[in-house]
This record gives structure tokens, C-alpha cells and sequence, in this order.
């Protein structure tokens, strides 16, 4: 699992940070009115998925009366009504690619996708084609810094709750779950009054290709261009994420 949670996390995003910071409060948004609708409650304490989403809104600096102001509009009748579908395909060079999206219009969104596939040498496959190539994780992300008990017994308590490795990156922690795992392994981390700074379901690659730096640049470029469009919720994609090429990515 080593490098997962660094390559999870990473976003690939470029341009200006307002920019960038628009975007993550449009998705964090989607995701609370997304937590109401399937949870049918605006009431944290009731609705786990949606205290997930609060908590994930929290974690990209959303301020709080813009929270409260996204979970008033999500329970009121002037609800946006959001569906979330999933498209896979290929990139250049085989590179899988696996794009979830949260949408209000299902035809703009597949248009969209198809366009960013095939202006970009991809093409766009089947649903199911390439789930056998991820795996679902729950993935949390909790800071050590305040912890009330040792790391060490904390870790053998996750364990008993379902998870299934860690990754400590300076005062962070990953923990890494299966998905079926996802509910209990958060209602630990409550139990213990830890704040999760993120949680959510993702899909790791079960393996990665190593590209020369001019294709995985090129490959790069591509993940962006998804992570760009307003209904794109998360990409995932089986190219190994060098220092390397990050680097080399950057410094474009």
C-alpha cells in the first residue's frame, strides 16, 4: 500500500488558486446536497455519510456559514438534484482512466467526457470495463498531533474496526479500509473523538505503468483536463506517479 495515500491525494490541477479553491468548494457542496438526498436527513448526527461530507468541506477551508448555507438549500424544495454516474476508458499508451462525476444533466456531462476522450487520443469504454483494475478503499485522513491515546494503540483499535494499513507522512495519517469497512471503521474514529480532515471512497489501482516523463506528461495534462470540468467529482488512473514526473510535471 506504501505510496498510495501520496498518490491519492495528489491533485493535478493547474492555474490560479482562487481557481482551484472554486472548484473544491463546487464539489464539496455536491457532495453534502448528494449526503442529504441518499441519507434523507440534513441532520449530522443522524446522517454519517453527510458528517463525512461536512468533514471533507472543513478539509478545503470552506467556511462554515457557507457549509450551514449548503445544507439549508439541499434540504429545501429548491434542492439541486444531482445524479452520479462513472465513465471509463483509456487514455494514450493504455493508461486507464476512471472519471466519477456528480451531475444535474447526465447528456452534458457524457458529452463532455466523450470529447475530453477522444480530443485527447482515448476513447471512451463501457460501464465495468475497467473496474477489475481498481480497488474500492475507504480512505481517512487524521492528523496525529492531538491524539489522546498512543498511535500504537490506536492503530491495533482501527485494526479491530477494519483497517487494513496505515501511512504517517509528517503529522498526517492515512488509513486505509475496505470499502465494506468504510461505516465502522468511521464510527471508531468517532468513538475516540478523532476529527477526520477527510474520508471518502476511492479506487486504487491495483497496479501502475510507468511512462518516459514525455508521456506521462502528456497523461498529466489529460488527468487535469477531466479534474477542469464542473461536473468531474474525482479521476483515477493507472499511471505511476514518479517524483520524477511530478517534477517534471510541475515545472511545465
Amino acid at each position: 500500500m506504501a505510496g498510495h495515500s501520496k498518490w491519492a491525494n495528489i491533485k493535478h490541477r493547474k492555474g490560479a488558486q482562487d481557481k482551484k479553491r472554486a472548484k473544491q468548494f463546487t464539489r464539496a457542496i455536491k457532495e453534502i446536497t448528494v449526503a442529504i438526498k441518499e441519507g434523507n436527513s440534513a441532520d449530522p448526527e443522524t446522517n454519517p455519510t453527510l458528517r463525512n461530507a461536512i468533514a471533507n468541506a472543513k478539509g478545503v477551508n470552506m467556511p462554515k456559514d457557507t457549509i450551514e448555507r449548503a445544507i439549508k438549500k439541499a434540504s429545501g424544495a429548491d434542492a439541486d438534484n444531482y445524479e452520479q454516474v462513472t465513465f471509463e476508458g483509456y487514455g494514450p499508451y493504455g493508461i486507464a482512466i476512471f472519471v466519477e462525476c456528480t451531475t444535474d444533466n447526465t447528456n452534458r456531462t457524457v458529452a463532455s467526457v466523450r470529447s475530453i476522450f477522444s480530443k485527447n487520443d482515448g476513447s471512451l469504454g463501457t460501464n465495468g470495463s475497467l473496474e477489475f483494475l481498481f480497488d474500492k478503499k475507504g480512505v481517512f485522513n487524521i492528523e496525529t498531533t492531538d491524539l489522546e491515546i498512543s498511535l500504537e494503540e490506536l492503530e491495533l483499535e482501527l485494526i479491530e474496526a477494519g483497517a487494513t494499513d496505515f501511512e504517517k507522512e509528517d503529522e498526517m495519517l492515512t488509513i486505509f479500509t475496505e470499502f465494506e469497512s468504510f461505516g465502522s471503521l468511521s464510527a471508531k474514529l468517532e468513538e475516540f473523538n478523532i476529527e477526520v480532515k477527510n474520508a471518502e471512497v476511492q479506487r486504487i489501482p491495483l497496479n501502475t505503468t510507468e511512462l518516459p516523463l514525455d508521456q506521462g506528461i502528456r497523461i498529466l495534462a489529460l488527468i487535469n483536463k477531466f479534474e477542469e470540468d464542473d461536473d468531474v467529482q474525482n479521476v483515477y488512473h493507472t499511471l505511476a506517479l514518479t517524483d520524477e514526473l511530478m517534477q517534471a510535471y510541475e515545472a511545465e
